[in-house]
């Protein structure tokens, strides 16, 4: 199995709803970055929407985990009985979209950092 089967069986593993929307934030993010980059003129507009998109990306994967573990739950209450297919299912659904959410959270922070270094540099530059 290759790796981007793996990755797109871990997208599905942990809902689709929640995974890809998360990836779509990633994508945004960056491209937000980018044109921050590119623009150089303000940066305040740029990093602020960058940290909003970058904390509802984290609440949406816990929201995604909060469903998970429901769906767990539900899934050990509707068969009367406990066993690890059951509620593995859920709790991997539960683990995989936080996770991939704080990634996400990390890579804009990163980028956010980035963008201040930038502007602190430009800054610097204009006054001498």
């Amino acid at each position: 199995m290759n790796l981007w089967t793996q990755i797109i069986d871990k997208f599905n593993e942990g809902g689709p709803f929640f995974m890809y929307a998360i990836l779509v934030l990633l994508i945004i993010i960056l491209a937000l970055f980018v044109k921050g980059l590119m623009d150089k003129k303000d940066y305040g507009k740029t990093i602020a929407l960058i940290k909003s998109l970058s904390w509802f990306t984290v609440a949406w994967g816990f929201l995604g985990r909060t469903i998970g573990l429901i769906v767990a739950f539900d899934n050990v209450s509707a068969h009367g009985e406990l066993t690890p297919s059951l509620l593995g299912e859920g709790l991997k659904m539960a683990l995989l979209n936080p996770l991939f959410a704080i990634m996400v959270f990390l890579v804009a922070r990163l980028g956010i950092i980035i963008l201040i270094m930038t502007q602190k540099e430009k800054e610097k530059a204009d006054n001498n």
